[in-house]
Order: structure tokens, then C-alpha cells, then sequence
């Protein structure tokens, strides 16, 4: 055996099963210019007021939509806010922006970058994927006329490639499986990475809790924490009797993060209550049932959070990849102003709860701090500062 054929072994065995999304790109985005950003299973965007932490998040939010297969126009409702402010237009008067990232899985490191036109029209303009050095899959708008792109996928058969139109308002590579035949092994590849990027994107949950939404009684529905965590009670109502194992590991953590005694964490409809709504309480061990709007804005975001990291795409409003399996998938949490109200033992047991839940594989976070600096004795944190 030769030292090559030892080498692509481990490589091979290394690689992780599940995909996830190690690195995003902003090439032209907002604020930022020429940057590419680390992302480990905890990552946390530091830097003070307009570095561009909430616009690094918008941007992966916006590839997982994409990813999913959401159109233009709902995944970029105001396309110009995304263009660099100094961004010129060109003689055309086109102005747009361009975002990617690396997908690491199975199939390797697979690269994805798309560029978008905001000015005059909102289209995809080009997109790329790259894997191992080959490019298998290029887009580019020909015909601004033609409300298409002309795409071009690796074929590796009797032909190099295979050329047809793509829509303009949409990511090509989640479309690959209904255009491509899988004949020969360079197709199988392009389907492989493309399915790699897809089921590492798809499953992210953005969150931002909203204290002010959380303290009134919620009417039952469906049971699946919306973004904002306003249905909290409702989500309390059916994962206190689904799971006993995740509801204490849930109260250990409220208990860890909120002030006075917590017995418990429960949702009941209120007394005398006929309008089919529940309302969440801490019980404090004593006949005392505090109401969660009594609690201040800090422990109310400490607690969704904690809900958060704690629970899985079951339960969170989240897109999944239907069609594979959960064990081969990783939920990403977006968490915009992590520590937005938190005091410091707060954030402290929220990233350390964070760091266990991340370290398990099934769950990565990707979170905008003012301050990381609190952080920095946790491991498995990773740290990107902005300049401002």
C-alpha cells in the first residue's frame, strides 16, 4: 500500500457524516467586502454597533432559504440593503452583491457561491460549485432579456458537460436532482456534492427571542416554537409530556439562569380559562407558581434560548431535509444578539449549556455577541471579531 492510498484512506475516514457549513463567505455583502469567516460547531460573531454581525447572520439565513429552494423575492425583500454602500453601478446601471459558503460532509469540502443583481431587477446572475478543485455546476446570465441563466454541470461522459437554462429567481443547485440523470460518475458526483450543500444548509432555525411576546397566555396550535419564542407556552404545553429526560435537563438549566427557587417549568391554562389558550409558570416548590410575565427580559431570553438548545427540529420552525435521514443532519441555530440582556452568569451557563449541546454533533449555533470576551475560556468556542 502506498503512502498515497494511506493518506486518501484517512482522509476519507475523517470526513464527517453529517454535513455542516464550515465557512461563509461575503464577498460583496452589506458592510462587508473580500471576507470569509471559520464557522466551528459554536461560533460567535463579536464586534460593537454596525461590524456587521446581524448581516453576516441575514446572509447564512439567506443561503438556507435558497438552499431550500425559497424564491428571490421572499428570501431578499429589500435586495438593495444587501448591496455595498459604495458599490457603483455599472453601465448598465446593475448594482448586486455575492455570498457562498463551504460545506464540509461525506463528499469533502464543496464550495458554493452565487451572485445576485439587486438593481434594476432581482436575479441570479451566476453561481458556482466547486468540489475538489472542479467546478460542477456554473451559471451565468447571457440573455438579460430572458428571464433565465444558462447553466453548464459536470458530466464527465461522453460530453464534458451538460448544458440547459435555469430560472433566474431561484438557487440552481437544489434543482440538480430533477435535472440531472445520475448516469455517469460525474453526474453522480454533482448530484453527491449538491445534495451535500442542500442538506447542510436546510435545517437552520433563526431565533431572536422576544420577552415582551413571551409573558402573555398563547393560544395551542401546532406546538413548534416560532423565531421570535412567543408561543413558548404552547411549545411548554407539549414537550413537558413528550420528553421527562429533555424538560429536567431544561429545568436545570432555568434553575441555573433565573432568580429564586425553580421546582419546575410548566404551561397551564388559566384558571377558570375558556378560550383555549396556556400560559407558562415557574413553580417554586413552595405552592408558589410565578407567571412568566413576572420575569425580567434577561431570564425570559435565557429560557427560550435554553428551549432552543435543548429541543430539535421537531419541535423549532425549522425546514428539514424530509428525504434524509436526522441522524445524518445537524440543526443550525441562528442567534442574533445572543446576550442581548443577559447578565454575566446568564451568558456564561447559556454558552457553556451551548458548548455541550454543540459538542454532541447534532446541533451547531452561530451567534452575534457585543463581547466575546467572557467566552474565551469556554472550549470548542470559535470567535470571529469584527473590525468596525
Amino acid at each position: 500500500m502506498t503512502v498515497s492510498s494511506l493518506g486518501s484512506r484517512a482522509q476519507a475516514e475523517a470526513r464527517p457524516d453529517r454535513p455542516s457549513v464550515v465557512e461563509l463567505r461575503l464577498t460583496a455583502f452589506a458592510a462587508h467586502r473580500r471576507a470569509g469567516f471559520p464557522l466551528g460547531p459554536l461560533s460567535l460573531f463579536a464586534g460593537p454597533s454596525g461590524s456587521g454581525k446581524s448581516s453576516a447572520l441575514r446572509a447564512y439565513e439567506a443561503l438556507a432559504r435558497l438552499g431550500g429552494g425559497a424564491e428571490l423575492d421572499e428570501v431578499f425583500p429589500d435586495p438593495v440593503a444587501c448591496v455595498p454602500e459604495r458599490a457603483r453601478p455599472d453601465a448598465q446601471r446593475r448594482r448586486g452583491f455575492r455570498i457562498g459558503c463551504t460545506a464540509d460532509g461525506p463528499e469533502g469540502p464543496v464550495r458554493l457561491d452565487v451572485a445576485v443583481q439587486a438593481e434594476p431587477e432581482l436575479r441570479i446572475v451566476g453561481e458556482r460549485l466547486t468540489a475538489g478543485g472542479l467546478t460542477l455546476l456554473e451559471t451565468a446570465l447571457r440573455d438579460p432579456s430572458r428571464r433565465s441563466v444558462q447553466a453548464a454541470w459536470h458530466t464527465a461522459g461522453s460530453s464534458p458537460v451538460t448544458r440547459a437554462p435555469l430560472p433566474d429567481d431561484r438557487l440552481g443547485t437544489p434543482l440538480l436532482p430533477l435535472r440531472v440523470a445520475g448516469k455517469t460518475d460525474g453526474q453522480r458526483q454533482v448530484l453527491a456534492a449538491a445534495e451535500q450543500m442542500v442538506v447542510a444548509l436546510r435545517s437552520v432555525f433563526a431565533c431572536d427571542p422576544l420577552p415582551r411576546s413571551m409573558r402573555t397566555a398563547v393560544p395551542l396550535g401546532a406546538g413548534r416554537l416560532l423565531r421570535g419564542c412567543g408561543n413558548l407556552a404552547e411549545v411548554l404545553w407539549r414537550t413537558r409530556s413528550e420528553c421527562g429526560r429533555r424538560h429536567g435537563l431544561l429545568v436545570d438549566a432555568v434553575r441555573a439562569g433565573c432568580a429564586g427557587p425553580v421546582h419546575d417549568l410548566l404551561a397551564e391554562r388559566p384558571l377558570g380559562g375558556i378560550d383555549g389558550t396556556v400560559r407558562a409558570l415557574l413553580d417554586r416548590g413552595d405552592g408558589l407558581r410565578t407567571p412568566l410575565g413576572r420575569l425580567g427580559d434577561g431570564e425570559l431570553r435565557y429560557l427560550a434560548l435554553s428551549l432552543v438548545l435543548l429541543t430539535g427540529p421537531g419541535v423549532l420552525e425549522v425546514d428539514t431535509a424530509g428525504e434524509v435521514p436526522a441522524a445524518l443532519q445537524t440543526l443550525t441555530v441562528l442567534a442574533d444578539g445572543f446576550d442581548r440582556d443577559l447578565d454575566v452568569r446568564q451568558r456564561e451557563g447559556l454558552v457553556r449549556l451551548a458548548a455541550r449541546m454543540c459538542e454532541r454533533g447534532h446541533i451547531r449555533l452561530v451567534g452575534a455577541v457585543s463581547d466575546a470576551s467572557w467566552a474565551a475560556g469556554v472550549g470548542g468556542v470559535t470567535v470571529v471579531d469584527l473590525e468596525p
